[in-house]
């Protein structure tokens, strides 16, 4: 939609090719129906968080980034709020409402929908488009932005049909899987504490025994595993080592403010001042309900053990769980159920000044089918506005440059 609108706005005679009934399925349930449509976060952040392949944004965040999107959005009428870790949302968190603004806006800019009419290849002559084959009809033309998403959420439109398009270019593809998705874990730990939510903790991410990731804020436990911001942020790195067939662990601190010499004294005057204190009384100051049950299944301590009868060799087990209570990751959840998608069309095949092919003269990328995969926090909404931005603005430019043929992009 982005880069429709920039086109048709810029002078460009705009056909969006879409598959579903309306445009912009994904964007209408992206932050779980809120819409976190950017972050405030500095440029280099922004970068760092999209990994080795965040340099290839560089050029669109310049082009257009953070502040331009919030300028944007509040010019289709959406008044925007900042929450916590610098996420932008619309004030009504309305997910729904952003797509329908950005209907209104490709209307009013003179793009032609075609809804319920999904492309089918691309027409290519001589390592140029020349134009989109549908089953209703053949649309000639000398430009062609690719825009279709990549796999994750299916029932969206997003099945990958921009990628075997961009194969039958030419285009190599890095190995797609899901990213920001949730992790599935063994044994009975998750499930015995599932629907527990956890803020304020820290999870660190262990493979072959190494730590590779540590990220804190957030998290959930699921029946099956693992989910919540801080796990789908290190999600990304457990898929592609469980891929290569590594082990694979979280370790879980719940206390990542207090280090051992500070937790332990702080156990300590728990079992001092409790008295004949149950130990599964005393665990109420120190974890959410839901987990003392385990806890003290965990610890081997009965519950009814009183606090202050507690042995030292009792008080370190205590600890060391609190610290880090490991879960073995075996697998992940679907493209049903992730974020986004990892791997796409190789970023050393797209121009990053213009979007462009760097193999079929006159056909553009944009948005998640390229690979990019950013963090969570608005990171990856971003990265579409700005690659489709760029792509539609790119390619009128081209258009309309004196050497351009004249037909409509």
């Amino acid at each position: 939609m982005m880069a429709a609108g920039q086109a048709a706005s810029e002078g460009a005679n705009c056909i969006l090719l879409e598959k579903m009934s309306i445009p912009g399925r994904k964007l209408s349930i992206t932050g779980k129906g809120r819409c976190n449509l950017t972050n405030i976060a500095e440029l280099p952040e922004f970068i760092s968080r999209f990994g080795k392949n965040g340099r290839f944004l560089r050029q669109a965040f310049h082009r257009f980034f953070a502040p331009d999107t919030i300028e944007f959005f509040g010019q289709l009428g959406v008044d925007i709020k900042t929450e916590r870790g610098g996420r932008v949302f619309p004030v009504n968190d309305n997910a729904p409402g952003i797509t329908e603004a950005m209907i209104r806006w490709l209307k009013k800019c003179g793009v032609t929908i075609k809804a319920n009419e999904p492309a089918l290849g691309l027409l290519i002559e001589n390592d140029s488009i020349v134009g989109v084959r549908t089953e209703r009809n053949k649309y000639r033309t000398d430009r062609v932005i690719l825009a279709t998403g990549a796999l994750s959420y299916p029932a969206t439109g997003s099945t990958g049909d921009g990628y075997r398009f961009s194969k039958s270019a030419g285009h190599n593809l890095i190995p797609t899987r899901p990213a920001l998705v949730p992790l599935i874990t063994t044994g009975e730990i998750a499930r015995k504490l599932q629907g527990v939510s956890l803020r304020n903790v820290s999870a660190t991410l262990w493979i072959d025994g190494k730590r590779q990731a540590e990220r804190f804020g957030e998290m959930l436990f699921t029946h099956f595993g693992l989910s919540g911001p801080i796990i789908l942020s290190i999600s990304s790195q457990a898929v592609d080592a469980l891929n290569r067939k590594r082990r694979v662990e979280i370790a879980i601190d719940l206390k990542p403010a207090l280090d051992n010499t500070k937790l332990d004294n702080r156990l300590l005057r728990e079992i001092q001042s409790g008295g004949k204190r149950k130990f599964q009384t005393m665990l109420k100051s120190l974890l959410p309900s839901g987990m003392i049950p385990l806890f003290c299944e965990l610890t081997g301590i009965e519950p009814d053990k009183a606090a202050n009868q507690l042995s030292g060799q009792e008080r370190k087990k205590l600890r060391d769980l609190l610290k880090s209570l490991r879960l073995t990751v075996s697998g992940h959840r679907s493209y049903n159920e992730s974020i986004i998608t990892a791997g796409g069309i190789n970023t050393k095949e797209i121009d990053p000044r213009t979007m462009e092919s760097r193999l079929v003269r006159g056909l553009y990328f944009a948005g998640e089918l390229i690979d990019i995969d950013g963090d969570t926090g608005g990171y990856n909404l971003q990265a579409a506005f700005s690659t489709g931005w760029l792509a539609g603005r790119s390619a009128i430019a081209s258009l309309l440059a004196p050497s351009a043929q004249k037909r409509p992009s």
